[in-house]
């Protein structure tokens, strides 16, 4: 799938503000700083698109942005785990974020992101034994591969996903990225098309097969 065209729509502070459609979302979300919006202008080629900052936590809303005319929109979550938060305002990112993932019917995947330099994280760990506790449609995406060997890349994904099969019978998709080089883009994108594919077939009531 090429993506011809993204527009930013809309930033909504409750679930409720977001847009009335009924199209798919894909969100992304990860700790601050993990690099989604960086991520999300390389997916859509649209640089400055979702803004970008050296500061963490600067996403503080739900951000949608229309893609392909509206045939699906990508979702910018306010990410999680930044310290230097208030607890009060830690606490409304969280209730904002469950509301969206639980809540929001046209949420159809959530892309997790982590950031491949590092080992595996509890509070990352703990976001994913929710989602899957909840019944959630994820995949998960490591970020700034660019900024390992492919060796040493690959050593933490093995890292991962060991630590994973501790608890998870399956694991998830798995996406290797780097916005700076522009790796994972096709595969992702891909893996969207396919997703939408088998989202058309069921509303024409022809034969899905399951996304793996």
């Amino acid at each position: 799938m090429e993506i011809k065209n993204a527009k930013y729509e809309i930033s909504s502070a409750k679930v409720a503000q977001c847009p009335d459609t009924d199209v798919p979302e894909y969100a992304f979300i990860g700790r601050s700083n993990v690099g989604k919006s960086s991520l999300i202008n390389m997916l859509t080629r649209s640089k400055g698109l979702a803004k970008t900052s050296q500061k963490p936590g600067k996403t503080l809303l739900i951000n949608h942005f229309r893609i392909n005319d509206g045939s699906f929109y990508i979702v910018d979550l306010p990410g999680y785990g930044y310290a230097a938060r208030g607890k009060a305002q830690r606490e409304e990112f969280r209730d904002m974020i469950e509301s969206y993932i639980l809540d929001r019917h046209q949420m159809t995947l959530l892309f997790v992101l982590i950031d491949i330099r590092h080992k595996p994280q509890k509070i990352d760990m703990e976001f994913i034994d929710w989602l899957g506790e909840n019944g959630v449609p994820f995949a998960i995406v490591f970020t700034k591969a660019d900024k390992l060997g492919i060796n040493a890349g690959a050593a933490k994904v093995e890292e991962y996903k060991k630590e994973l099969l501790k608890k998870w019978e399956e694991l998830p998709p798995v996406f290797v990225t780097s916005s700076e080089k522009g790796l994972g883009r096709g595969q992702i994108l891909d893996y969207i098309e396919g997703i939408n594919k088998e989202i058309a077939k069921c509303h024409t009531g022809e034969p899905t097969a399951p996304i793996e």
